[in-house]
């Protein structure tokens, strides 16, 4: 008993000596940890952090087997000497603050990815990987829209459908989340060259999924196993004297997407010019200190490829270099930007055949549009992408034009409702007319002639940043939009005065959250109205949760 009472006293002296020791080893304050802690590892110097059992520069004590009497205890090594006084290091920054992006690392704008990021430069490839992962959870008071809505019509909550008017829908999905990939190559021979690749999951597959009973398209498969599809892929030259443009990207009608509102919903929203196609694009930039000016044309993908015209696109666009501010385009695309004023144009053809089941000949008509946008960035407080606190941001567009339905997204007169033709005599099966465009963009009159239809849209936008800092935000919006033609060129039924609406009203509330620089909350109450050939009324409230990864 009396040997085991000294062996545990020798035992306890000795881990105590080493515990002190360990507690009280000098640190070389200037040489950096050999690992760099996560955001959201404990700060340097964390008490409650465990100690190594055996540090390496502590001598293991040895014990003897055996001893005739007590030993007295073994004397503690005494502490090294103090280290010198050295003021206390506060906790990392990134234990509890976002770590923001070195000053002047160019970031790509998932909105508007040519026109941001790193610069190509003499000498060196850039490759930037950019975009966002996206949740959306959505709830209709309607069994109208799927997450992405658009300009889609409310189902008739009086007659046809009347259940999925009056009844709800819930939707979960990521579809809206964006995979991008922009390459700069080294500047040659003074010309600038840059690319980019960019993919989301809002591919080409049923827009109303069925249930598979009924041998339609799975619920499962359309939010669960989405279709990747090309969003972007472009490349661009640029050199002193002209920018080319070649590929598929925003179209320069509108000027997109500098000029796209602040929502959580997913875009093109009610009223909202939002398209992208494969382009070219000639452009140069007259740049002064306070204002730089913008010319820009375009040969587009034509809407109607038997028309045998591209689309014929021009814009001159205006920027306040001495006026810049914070605001976010869609939901992820955050920047300092300058105020700017946009006016864009777009002329195009169309080339059908007769209105007849046996045509012969062609009929032609033409399109066109004016687009007038504006971007007002009012900094009150903060002026930075870190501190942007009392902030306002302004947008606007007003669109007019002819034959430009396939602009917006979704926007068409149900089911082309005068491309049936007249069977007096009751014939079976009906004569049928085969028509060579999408629908909703020109229709037949009566006297058989095409007619391009008109519409006209206003989409107003504000954002505010709250102090101190500009991470929590709040946006509205509203939209409005009118045909007051559509209704002329359609057979007076009452199956077409329902199915085709002449007006549409919308407007939203949006607010905020930035958790960190990469991660975003945002949540949104919306309200659709549309205005149907029959004079009747249909109604939406949508109400959208969103979570953002931006990188």
């Amino acid at each position: 008993m009396r040997r085991v009472l000294t062996l545990f006293t020798i035992t306890v002296t000795v881990l105590a000596a080493g515990g002190a020791a360990a507690q009280t080893a000098p640190v070389n304050p200037g040489a950096p940890p050999p690992v760099q802690p996560s955001s959201n590892s404990a700060p340097n110097g964390n008490a409650n952090a465990p100690a190594a059992a055996n540090p390496p520069n502590q001598p293991q004590a040895t014990v003897p087997a055996a001893a005739p009497a007590p030993a007295a205890p073994v004397a503690a090594q005494p502490p090294p000497a103090a280290p010198p006084n050295v003021p206390p290091v506060a906790p990392m920054a990134a234990s509890n603050q976002p770590v923001m992006p070195p000053a002047g690392t160019a970031i790509v704008n998932p909105e508007a990815p040519l026109e941001s990021g790193p610069q190509p430069v003499k000498g060196k490839w850039n490759p930037v990987l950019y975009g966002f992962a996206e949740f959306d959870a959505i709830r209709d008071s309607t069994e109208s829209f799927n997450d992405f809505a658009g300009n889609a019509a409310i189902a008739n909550p009086h007659s046809g459908t009347p259940y999925a008017g009056t009844h709800h829908r819930m939707m979960f999905g990521v579809r809206n989340s964006r995979l991008g990939f922009k390459l700069s190559a080294p500047e040659s021979n003074g010309i600038k060259t840059t690319g980019i690749v960019e993919m989301d999951f809002l591919g080409n597959q049923p827009s109303n999924p069925a249930p598979t009973s009924t041998g339609g398209f799975s619920e499962g498969s359309f939010f669960a196993s989405p279709t990747f599809r090309v969003r972007h892929m472009a490349v661009k030259l640029e050199n002193p004297y002209v920018d080319v443009l070649l590929g598929q990207y925003w179209q320069l009608f509108g000027w997109q997407s500098y000029f796209h509102p602040n929502t959580v919903e997913i875009q093109g929203i009610p009223g909202q010019v939002f398209s992208r196609s494969p382009q070219a694009r000639l452009s140069h930039v007259f740049k002064t200190d306070s204002v730089n000016v913008e010319l820009a044309v375009a040969g587009s993908r034509p809407p109607q490829r038997d028309s045998g015209t591209p689309d014929g696109q021009a814009g001159i666009r205006v920027f306040l270099n001495q006026l810049k501010g914070v605001r976010t385009m869609g939901g992820a695309g955050t920047a300092i930007d300058s105020a700017a004023i946009g006016f864009s144009g777009v002329m195009r053809k169309f080339v059908l055949p007769e209105y007849s089941a046996a045509p012969k000949e062609s009929k032609k008509t033409s399109g066109w549009g004016v687009s007038t946008d504006v971007m007002i960035p009012i900094p009150l407080g903060g002026n930075t992408v870190e501190d942007h606190g009392n902030s306002f941001a302004l947008t606007g567009s007003w669109v007019l034009g002819r034959g430009i339905a396939d602009l917006f997204t979704g926007l068409s007169d149900g089911n082309t409702a005068s491309w049936a033709l007249p069977n007096p005599n009751g014939l079976t099966p009906a004569p049928a007319y085969a028509p060579n465009i999408d629908a909703g963009i020109v229709e037949f009159g009566a006297s058989g002639n095409p007619h391009a239809v008109m519409w006209q849209s206003f989409l107003g936008g504000i954002q505010y940043y709250l102090p101190p800092t500009g991470k929590v935000w709040v946006s509205l919006n509203y939209s409005h939009m009118k045909s007051n033609d559509i209704m002329r060129f359609v057979s007076d039924t009452a199956a077409n005065r329902a199915a085709i609406y002449t007006k549409s009203e919308w407007y939203d509330a949006n607010v905020f959250y930035d958790i960190t620089v990469a991660a975003r909350l945002g949540l949104e109450y919306a309200h659709f109205k549309q205005t149907f050939g029959d004079d009747t009324h249909r109604n939406n409230d949508r109400v959208q949760f969103s979570g953002w990864l931006i990188f």
